[in-house]
């Protein structure tokens, strides 16, 4: 059964920066795009970032770009998200994903497999 665990959540000063992880267990990493979501209260899920099954390709939302960078070590099945300069606005639990795809491309949509999330909170 495919997992997907999320770790790195926490609590920082706006400003400060946080590294997200997150470990795929019964699952072919290599051939499966990688995504973060994240849903604030009261909120939808949106799309946060999203690489490609090597690494090459990467989409994000425009208001993380520059911010946020997405990784992946296909040795250690696991994706990461680096999060600077983090505001406010980004307080939310944020959501590990995953989609196979047959070909090495970063599709925003249509994730399969999710974790269970990591809260980030950040204060003003």
């Amino acid at each position: 059964q495919v997992q997907l665990v999320e770790s790195g959540g926490g609590l920082v000063q706006a400003g400060g920066s946080l590294r997200l992880s997150c470990a795929a267990f019964e699952l072919t990493f290599s051939t499966h795009a990688m995504a973060w979501f994240r849903q604030a209260p009261g909120k939808e899920r949106e799309f946060v970032a999203t690489i490609s099954r090597s690494g090459g390709s990467t989409v994000y939302r425009d208001s993380v770009k520059g911010r946020f960078t997405i990784s992946r070590n296909n040795a250690k099945n696991t994706v990461y998200l680096q999060m600077n300069s983090l505001k406010p606005e980004d307080t939310a639990v944020y959501y590990c994903a995953a989609r196979y795809t047959a070909q090495d491309v970063a599709p925003p949509y249509e994730f399969v497999y999710w974790g269970r999330g990591t809260q980030v909170t950040v204060s003003s």
